[in-house]
């Protein structure tokens, strides 16, 4: 302490006098006067046994301290702060006194408050809360715990030594400082949860709503503010009601003198609107239509933007919106979006966003109020244009008729320009409109037109998972045709929208999922997103218990269902409506996880002891078309071109009961009347719908080569386009079997004599009992071996058993309409179900029984159908 005397020669930045006689208590002193203009050695004093010294230290402090913050901090440094603490508890009530002054203006310091938390005084200063106590000690002792809970950790321990119970007494203390410190604290301390429970046991709202009456404008402030933190609770909001709180607040804003009152008036109300017993006494008080006449008439828009909270606060729960709907609140918020200021026009949007759960309110904003969200819209207020996209979100959600009034007041464009917003919610609710709107059909081409495939690029890219949701259900909605799918793989948002497929958060996978569903329609879109990785991500989700769901699933299947070689290969089963075309091969069984290699690298590969890998393909390597229809099966390996090309092509141009099947074209399993006989007519029509399939494919097939052109060279040489291995002998299968059984008028007489024809051309019948002896595997090695290539066309097997036959079967049933399954057992096994109707069966009165499944047999007696699940079939299926 001596050396911070000596470091004080100069004088302090504000002078401090202190003049004491004192009398020292000896016989050889008189009285001494002391005067001292030096802030340290008043300091030193504070240590002095002596009362009289002590009380006129403290006072001339309290002046130094009250001159400023420079002060405050010299007498920090001064260490005079510890020595005052001890003052606190002085047996001298006048030495009390004066240090409780000094703490009540010291405490304003930050770095005192943070002393005073480590001295932990917080006991001795509210012990002088105490009622024997003097109202200034009262005034001083509460004016420094309000300074003090200003900060969490003094709150916290304001709290745990008990001050709140003295300063709820002191609400009632005949001093207007007193009352203003101890409500400012109690605020404070309210804004903790368990703090306000502890207000409500101590019955602290009656003596709050007291502070209402008061003569100064800051207690009533303070207890507006204060009640509006406690009604954030149930309890307090009866106990308000009890205690006839709202007569109080309602005279409030009935009384123009109090205006600059007004504002946290409503914000009591509007917690208090959130219960529906206060909502009804409030109505039968009249203050409800005395509420919206009062948002609407003010002209304070500070006044009009709470008027519009208390609303959006009620009218969460349905009773208030029935009330508010019947006090005609939807004109009210109409004329507050007219407002000038912004913050009004936030909150009234909000407010109608809440409304809309009430379909009359819906139904109201039809007309009036959508126009005018969507002249908000285009603000250059960020916040004002996402309270505007918010309320439109819950308009048109289950609201065709609202979708369609977005649309005629030209909404389309103020919402995708929304889409490039800052502010991820005005981004999400603008996607949501779209969406609203996109999942109407006439209204869907108007919203494709407003090039929102590029619009959407950035929400699929944001960081937030809410604007990737929404961005990704937007995609699903517009893409549901061939033009808007284009349009989406042109701007590039396949990829982002893959991406998304990785999404830790459930819903976006399961939007993005969906996304994928519906774009997956498209051939040309499936391979790319099978390019961009959507396939394996899919697969990887659904081996998830945790991340799968029935949209990863659907977009899965959807996906393989473009890509039937590895669907087969995956899941073992291709339906009917998986139609095989040129380019599919059967690998064999691959397990979840693996990858299947392309035909191109697997064609390449030398011939091994592997499964051999079985290629449908009717389609030649060589343009030209070829000059016979009796082509016979080339012996020349993969390396040479063959020039042969299906003959089922050219017959189709001198026949229309031929033609190829467009892989996109949607198939089902057959039904009743494919019993039924037809007659000549009926054969025509099925030609020409297959003729239509055949151009369907076509202009698949020659958008397919625009995408895949040749490159280019280094050395300006285009390079040699791969071509998947020709089957010239398979070109002759599909010929002679549309020329002898598609005429057929039978379903089961086309797949009998179909069955008999594979059996044929397979090596025919073969008894059970010499199964083991047909030496099909020499066969198969022998091809391998000439082909050089573990890849091997199906129409060059003469010797197959189950699989091959169950294959060929299913690729030349497809050619010619017949609707069958591919199913993959173990052991080599495979067979085909067919569906049929059995005549002999009666269904219920105005319906057809269902159709029978079946077996074809391919191997033993080659045409018997055998009844799913009976003994024949099983023991075709199983060893």
């Amino acid at each position: 302490m001596g050396k911070k005397i000596k470091k004080e020669v100069e004088p302090p930045p504000k002078d401090v006098y202190v003049e004491i006689n004192t009398t020292i208590p000896t016989i050889k002193f008189d009285p001494l006067t002391i005067e001292s203009k030096n802030a340290a050695t008043v300091v030193l004093m504070l240590n002095s046994p002596e009362e009289e010294i002590l009380a006129k230290a403290c006072e001339a402090i309290y002046r130094f301290a009250l001159k400023g913050e420079e002060n405050k901090a010299t007498l920090l440094e001064l260490g005079a702060v510890e020595p005052l603490t001890k003052l606190l508890t002085h047996e001298d009530k006048i030495v009390r006194r004066n240090a409780t002054m000094i703490f009540g203006i010291l405490a304003s310091n930050n770095e005192v408050k943070k002393l005073l938390r480590e001295l932990d005084v917080m006991s001795s200063v509210i012990a002088q809360l105490a009622p024997e106590e003097e109202v200034v000690i009262h005034e001083f002792a509460s004016l420094c715990l309000a300074n003090m809970s200003a900060e969490y950790s003094s709150k916290a321990q304001i709290f745990a030594q008990g001050g709140l119970e003295p300063l709820i007494r002191l609400l009632s203390s005949p001093d207007p400082d007193v009352k203003k410190n101890s409500i400012e604290c109690i605020y404070n301390l309210a804004q903790d949860f368990q703090c306000r429970t502890t207000l409500q046991e101590l019955n602290a709202i009656p003596p709050i709503l007291d502070l209402l009456k008061s003569e100064f404008p800051v207690i009533q402030l303070l207890a507006l503010k204060t009640l509006g933190v406690v009604t954030n609770d149930k309890e307090a909001r009866a106990m308000l009601r009890d205690n006839q709180g709202l007569d109080h607040l309602i005279k409030i804003l009935e009384t123009k003198e109090l205006n600059d009152l007004h504002v946290e008036a409503l914000s009591v109300i509007a917690n208090c609107l959130e219960d529906m017993d206060t909502m009804v006494l409030i109505q039968q008080m009249g203050g409800l239509k005395k509420l919206l006449s009062f948002a609407e008439n003010s002209t304070i828009p500070e006044i009009q933007k709470n008027a519009a909270k208390a609303i959006t606060k009620a009218a969460y729960d349905p009773e208030n919106r029935k009330l508010f709907h019947e006090q005609e609140v939807e004109k009210c918020l109409v004329t507050l979006l007219g407002s000038e200021n912004d913050g009004t026009k936030i909150a009234a949007s909000q407010a109608i966003s809440a409304m809309c759960e009430n379909s009359g309110s819906k139904d109201f904003f039809n007309t009036q109020g959508i126009p005018q969200l969507i002249q908000l819209l285009k603000s250059d207020n960020e916040e004002l244009r996402e309270a505007a996209a918010l309320a439109l979100a819950n308009l048109t959600t289950c609201n065709p008729a609202n979708a369609r009034a977005t649309a005629e007041a030209d909404g389309i464009g103020p919402l995708i320009s929304a889409l490039s917003s800052k502010r991820d919610g005005a981004v999400a609710n603008a996607a949501t409109v779209l969406t609203n709107m996109a999942t109407q059909e006439p209204l869907r081409g108007s919203v494709q037109g407003h090039e929102l495939p590029r619009a959407l690029l950035a929400p699929l890219r944001s960081a937030d998972a809410v604007v990737q949701s929404r961005a990704a259900l937007a995609v699903a909605a517009t893409a549901c045709d061939v033009g808007a799918r284009a349009e989406l793989r042109a701007a590039g948002a396949l990829e982002p929208l893959v991406d998304l497929l990785r999404s830790r958060n459930d819903e976006v996978r399961r939007h993005a999922s969906w996304a994928v569903t519906v774009c997956a329609s498209d051939e040309l879109m499936a391979t790319d997103l099978c390019r961009l990785g959507a396939l394996d991500i899919l697969e990887e989700i659904n081996l998830s218990v945790s991340r799968k769901n029935k949209y990863s699933e659907a977009a899965y299947n959807k996906l393989l269902n473009n890509n039937l070689s590895l669907k087969y290969s995956q899941t073992g089963y291709l339906s009917s409506s998986n139609i095989i075309t040129d380019g599919f091969y059967d690998y064999g069984r691959i397990n979840p996880g693996t990858k299947l290699l392309p035909l191109k690298e697997l064609s390449f590969q030398e011939p091994s002891d592997l499964r051999a890998i079985l290629l449908i393909n009717s389609k030649s390597s060589d343009v030209s078309p070829p000059s016979s229809t009796e082509d016979k099966p080339s012996d020349t390996t993969y390396g040479r071109s063959i020039s042969s090309s299906s003959s089922l092509r050219r017959s189709s141009k001198e026949k229309t009961t031929t033609g190829f099947v467009s892989p996109t074209e949607e198939k089902s399993e057959p039904t009743s009347g494919r019993n039924t006989v037809f007659g000549k007519s009926a054969v025509k029509e099925k030609g020409l719908r297959k003729g239509r399939g055949k151009k369907e494919e076509e202009k698949v097939k020659e958008e397919e080569e625009v995408a895949l052109a040749p490159k280019i060279t280094g050395e300006g040489v285009p390079e040699k386009e791969w071509y998947p291995p020709p089957d010239s002998q398979f070109s002759l299968y599909v010929y002679e079997v549309t020329k002898a059984i598609l005429p057929l008028t039978n379903i089961k007489e086309q797949i009998v004599a179909l069955a008999k024809y594979v059996a044929e051309k397979m090596g025919g019948p073969i008894a059970k009992d010499k199964l083991q002896e047909f030496s099909w595997e020499l066969h198969i090695s022998e091809l391998k071996f000439q082909l050089k290539s573990n890849v091997v066309p199906i129409g060059q097997i003469k010797k197959g058993i189950f699989y091959h036959r169950a294959l060929l079967f299913k690729a030349l049933a497809d050619r010619i309409g017949v609707g069958c399954s591919l199913v993959r057992g173990e052991y080599g096994r495979a067979w085909n179900e067919v569906k049929l109707m059995d005549k002999s069966r009666k269904g219920t009165i105005g319906c057809l029984p269902p159709p029978d499944t079946y077996i074809v047999d391919l191997m033993f007696h080659p045409g018997d159908l055998l009844r799913l699940r009976s003994r024949e079939a099983d023991l075709y299926r199983f060893l």
